[in-house]
């Protein structure tokens, strides 16, 4: 199968083609950094494209002959019509395109933000109460998604939440959220590390997110949404814990009590279990990220 890839060479972008690869598909790779093209050098499952959500319809060639289209790059912006214009505007854009092109299936990238605030039931069934502008926009673009009916074209969304892991390559990206290395620059410094007493949640690394694209890719579901985590629930304390273990540190881990309860509330994974057979920890992946970091802190 033939699929084009937005974001192809950022972090979850790349986690994603290397298995679309592995598993003998065909991809087309749309990338704005150079340098983090080499990473598939000597590959003829690959094709490379340069190109940016800034113009979006410049990609309409690269389209042609594809099966599906995974969206994951982001368009960016400081307002409300900013951000408007250049992620949800651009995204729908390119779906438009795809539908144009013939492609069978669309598949895009949201975010655990777009539901916004915690509740007792946090599950794809819920309404979306974005809290900032970065949920807004996931939560616009998959409304428009949801709503483009008119179309054979078949449209999942996929919402990640914490998604960590090594880069894929030399060239390649970690997440870009930086309190891995906070927390690893002080537990090497010896400094305390000051944290949110109960703060954490289900981190998933990118390497069983990208299966769940991939399990997208190879079905034949519509107008889906799957929450992209892991089953398991982790502290930012234990992470803290097993970095000033690790190193030795004298660093002692100083939690602010915000009134959060012990109890965490939970994202439901149980679609993603039922729909897609898939479900998946944090560990050992986590461990295997957590030494990565301190290396590299």
């Amino acid at each position: 199968m033939r699929v084009f890839v937005t974001g192809a060479t950022g972090f979850i972008g790349s986690y994603v083609v290397n298995a679309l690869l592995q598993n003998g598909h065909e991809v087309v790779g749309v990338y704005r950094d150079e340098n983090r093209i080499p990473q598939w050098e000597g590959s003829v499952k690959i094709t490379m494209v340069k190109g940016d959500l800034a113009d979006v319809r410049a990609l309409r060639p690269h389209l042609q002959g594809c099966h599906a289209c995974v969206h994951i790059a982001l368009g960016w912006g400081e307002t409300p019509t900013t951000m408007a214009q250049n992620d949800t505007l651009a995204s729908l854009t390119l779906m438009e395109i795809a539908v144009e092109e013939g492609v069978e299936q669309f598949i895009t990238t949201s975010s655990t933000a777009a539901m916004g605030q915690m509740r007792a039931i946090m599950d794809e069934t819920v309404r979306n109460i974005p809290l900032d502008l970065y949920g807004a926009t996931k939560a616009a673009t998959e409304s428009f998604m949801l709503g483009y009916r008119t179309t054979s074209m078949r449209r999942n969304i996929v919402r990640p939440g914490y998604t960590f892991g090594n880069p894929v390559a030399p060239q390649g990206r970690s997440q870009p959220d930086q309190r891995f290395q906070k927390i690893a620059r002080a537990a090497l410094a010896g400094e305390d590390i000051e944290l949110t007493k109960h703060d954490g949640t289900q981190f998933a690394w990118a390497g069983d997110l990208a299966q769940v694209y991939l399990a997208l890719v190879e079905g034949n579901l519509n107008e889906e949404v799957f929450l992209g985590l892991s089953a398991e629930w982790v502290s930012w304390q234990r992470i803290a814990q097993e970095m000033v273990e690790l190193t030795g540190s004298r660093s002692k881990i100083k939690l602010m009590d915000l009134g959060w309860g012990a109890e965490p509330m939970l994202f439901s994974v149980d679609k993603l279990r039922t729909k897609l057979g898939i479900t998946y920890q944090a560990y050992p992946q986590l461990s295997e990220h957590i030494k990565w970091v301190l290396k590299n802190a």
